[in-house]
């Protein structure tokens, strides 16, 4: 695709208009997400810079569901931008039809389809898996060496900690109650223990304690005396998953959102997780797979409403709220077709012909041209009919 000045011009307002939107919405969510972490700091004795990692590996997700969005505004502005300034007008008069405008819209379509994939692909569950690695190091700092001796403190729901002092850097007198599956209620009681690290995942090494452990779906009991147990603190994460933080102690099982997409294509059917929550494994593949598809439809549905030149400032204003009305429907439509997804397999292909349908109708209206323009005014003229008869009734007055 070689570009001339024309492309260049349209792309650089464009490429503008987007780099700015998606910085400044990510900055403002992503602010209201850490505001919402600053516990770390105040209540987990976090330096800033842990602060600052946790809140930063959300940004990926921030960074690809925000970019279709930042795209599809700045191809609105940028429409609205070259009719408001008749340039659109211009273009028609010389000869430029249509269609041949969307050469630089389609190149920074391309190249935000590309992040959104680069996100969804590959950053996004790096960064997730990542940020339940690093949770797992503070719940183990938070329990080690911030809570106080001799007060009983809840780690988590359910989870209650407490130890009588501490000596350098042993906790003696240790009681931990986990409540977090009421069915199976346990109680740890050591002597002393001493956190650790092995194979990326925290310990609590207890020494010379009993673990009582309840059934009351069996109405028994049990009691275990150890003289060394290693406690896995990963299974202390608060995952809601049903056993997604490591339900046997030993190893930390990673949900769905934090598997790489290679390990989600080439998953193991026989793993007890996967059997049990199936269905979030296929939403997730299939969420992230279907993701690079929505920049390309939004865009292509602003430009089939907005790309041919229009005189009136009304039918504009009323085209720009349909173009948002049916971002809005097909965004939403995803949403709800990713949610479906998990309990029907038939619900995942919703997810690729959503935006897939759009795109092919998009662009049978851009290449009908005129004849959609006609059709837009025509579904627009009830809207903006009430505020035309008005503001002639104030003129006459």
């Amino acid at each position: 695709m070689r570009f001339g000045l024309l492309d260049r011009y349209i792309l650089k307002i464009a490429a503008g208009a987007a780099v700015i939107l998606l910085v400044g919405l990510t900055s403002v969510i992503w602010v209201t997400q850490a505001l919402r972490e600053v516990d770390l700091m105040t209540g987990k004795g976090q330096t800033i810079l842990i602060f600052f990692t946790v809140t930063l590996l959300s940004l990926p997700a921030l960074i690809a569901g925000i970019a279709p969005v930042a795209l599809f505004m700045a191809t609105l502005y940028t429409l609205n931008k070259l009719n408001s300034d008749s340039e659109l007008i211009v273009m028609n008069a010389a000869g430029v039809a249509p269609h041949r405008l969307t050469r630089p819209f389609i190149a920074l379509t391309l190249i935000t389809a590309a992040l959104v994939g680069w996100m969804s692909l590959a950053v996004m569950p790096a960064g997730f898996r990542a940020l339940r690695d690093l949770i797992t190091l503070i719940r183990a700092d938070f329990v080690a060496n911030v809570v106080k001796e001799g007060q009983f403190v809840s780690l988590d729901s359910g989870v209650t900690f407490h130890y009588r002092e501490k000596q350098g850097q042993a906790l003696l007198g240790i009681f931990m109650q986990d409540r977090r599956d009421p069915n199976q209620p346990a109680v740890y009681i050591a002597e002393r223990g001493q956190s650790a690290e092995a194979d990326g995942n925290s310990f609590l090494m207890l020494e010379k304690g009993t673990i009582q452990r309840e059934s009351r779906n069996q109405n028994s009991s049990s009691i275990i005396s150890f003289e060394r147990y290693a406690l896995n603190l990963s299974a202390l994460t608060g995952d809601s998953d049903g056993g997604a933080g490591g339900g046997d102690g030993d190893k930390v099982i990673y949900k769905p959102r934090e598997r790489t997409t290679w390990a989600l294509l080439r998953q193991d059917k026989n793993e007890p997780y996967y059997k049990i929550q199936e269905g979030r494994f296929r939403a997730e593949l299939h969420n992230r797979l279907s993701a690079p598809l929505y920049p390309i439809a939004f865009m292509l549905v602003a430009f089939a409403i907005l790309g041919e030149a229009r005189t009136t400032r009304q039918g504009r204003a009323a085209a720009i709220q349909i173009a948002i009305f049916l971002v809005g429907a097909i965004r939403i439509g995803a949403y709800a077709a990713w949610t479906a997804s998990v309990r029907s397999p038939i619900a995942a292909a919703l997810l690729y012909i959503l935006p897939l349908g759009t795109i092919l109708l998009a662009a049978l209206a851009i290449g009908f041209g005129s004849r959609t323009r006609v059709l837009v005014d025509r579904l627009t003229e009830p809207l903006i009919a009430p505020f035309l008869a008005l503001a002639a009734r104030f003129r006459r007055a």
